[in-house]
């Protein structure tokens, strides 16, 4: 009121001295034309500088909103980086922190919740996911008048990894060793369609040893280098895809079958014999179960019924590991999954038959040759005959792998999967497993934000 008071009477000298007339007093002010004009402008001035000022703040806070949402997708970008790099939740959240932070959020007086995976959205509950949320106050100026309280601000961003290339059906999750894929002798090694991948970085994390293996497959991947022959054939990339992003285990979540039930004789089957093995046992997956509890050696023709055969604290072999000359020993069974646990090695070969196929559905589903996580430092070894069918994984996410004779899964799916693989025989896998049971094992993968 001060103010417009002021307002009026220094109008009414301005205009009465302009008229050539003393205007001092405001009512003959107020009822000159200039006089009215002068109050409208002294009563609209302190709203419109009010209104710019607001509005001036309003778009500082859509720039803050802005950035925000910046440091989020960047955030959210390289949480997913890290979980496809197979991080552990507070690594993924460490790397998502720092990006924000360097992306312009302020971690001191701001608040991130990094959740993988997301809580929220399109994504809920996805585990190739990461969802980042970033929430920041800010102090208000013209708004003041309004209100006291802070501007919350927020932004969300998911990414997601996404398969946009072929899959492998030879992983090698070996971070360190040398030849964690090894192709070596006189090797010939056929992948139908698929690819083979290495996740060490040595120098030679796909090593093929000596002029006479071959290796032929869609394309090789490797974290580090590779050393390989002329005898290399890739069908699908030009050459080896050195220095490449590790390859997810897609068989991480699988969870480990108990170790309950009766413990069997580890001699089963008679020689030049058919024998049938039925799991009896109520497993707590749902699944039937068999348990061997010293190993398990099989003699003769063995047809093994569906469910889950448990064996411990002793060699998986046939004929004790011996050749069997007439040819009459063999392994056979549909819907099948063996978990090998403790020091339980295979040693499958002997001249024997293998035709064997895993559960396409259940809890243990495309696992053929389950090796157990505790099994650091063993090698499992399987050779077959050139009759021999794998269909399934042989999965051994902490052992090694050596695949010494002779299989074919011709128009069938074959993975195989272990710290270590090493080829020393003939061997031709196929990748035909839409309805195999098996998870895919993509050997690329990209990262993009989704929301």
């Amino acid at each position: 009121m001060k103010l417009l008071r002021a307002v009026i009477i220094l109008s009414a000298q301005c205009v009465g001295s302009w008229r050539g007339k003393p205007a001092n007093s405001p009512r003959r002010f107020l009822a000159h034309e200039s006089g009215a004009t002068a109050v409208m402008l002294a009563v609209a001035l302190p709203v419109m500088v009010l209104g710019m000022g607001i509005g001036a703040e309003t778009g500082y806070q859509f720039m803050t909103q802005r950035k925000l949402q910046h440091a989020a997708d960047l955030a959210a970008h390289a949480g997913a980086a890290r979980l496809r790099a197979r991080d552990n939740p507070a690594e993924i959240e460490a790397a998502a922190t720092h990006v924000a932070v360097e992306g312009g959020f302020n971690a001191d007086t701001g608040i991130i919740q990094v959740n993988t995976p997301p809580q929220a959205g399109p994504a809920a509950n996805n585990p190739d996911s990461v969802e980042v949320t970033l929430n920041q106050t800010q102090r208000r100026y013209f708004s003041l008048l309004v209100r006291n309280d802070p501007v919350e601000i927020s932004a969300r961003a998911v990414a997601q990894i996404t398969a946009t290339g072929s899959v492998a059906c030879v992983l090698a999750l070996s971070p360190l060793a040398p030849g964690a894929v090894t192709v070596t002798g006189s090797t010939s090694v056929g992948l139908n369609g698929c690819d083979i991948a290495s996740n060490s970085n040595a120098a030679d994390a796909l090593l093929m040893s000596g002029n006479s293996a071959a290796l032929t497959a869609n394309c090789a991947h490797a974290v580090g280098r590779s050393v390989v022959t002329s005898q290399l054939q890739l069908t699908g990339c030009p050459e080896v895809r050195e220095f490449a992003p590790a390859v997810r285990d897609p068989y991480e979540s699988v969870a480990e079958p108990a170790r309950v039930g009766t413990c069997r004789n580890r001699n089963q089957g008679h020689p030049n014999q058919a024998t049938t093995l039925t799991p009896t046992d109520t497993h707590p997956s749902g699944v039937n179960s068999m348990r061997f509890c010293n190993g398990l050696d099989i003699k003769g023709n063995v047809t093994f019924a569906p469910g889950l055969y448990i064996i411990e604290s002793g060699d998986f072999t046939i004929n004790s590991g011996e050749i069997d000359s007439s040819g009459a020993a063999g392994l056979h069974g549909e819907g099948v999954t063996f978990f090998l646990a403790g020091n339980a090695r295979l040693r499958l070969g002997g001249n024997a038959q293998l035709t064997l196929a895993a559960p396409t559905s259940g809890p243990f589903s495309g696992l053929l040759f389950f090796s157990g996580r505790d099994q650091s430092g063993i090698t499992h070894r399987v050779a077959g005959t050139s009759g021999s069918t794998i269909h399934g994984a042989v999965y051994a996410p902490s052992a090694s792998i050596e695949l010494t004779g002779n299989s074919r899964t011709v128009g069938g799916c074959t993975q195989v999967i272990g710290q270590q693989i090493t080829f020393t025989g003939n061997s031709t896998l196929g990748s035909d497993c839409a309805d195999a049971g098996t998870k895919d094992i993509p050997a690329i993968e990209t990262v993009a934000i989704i929301e």
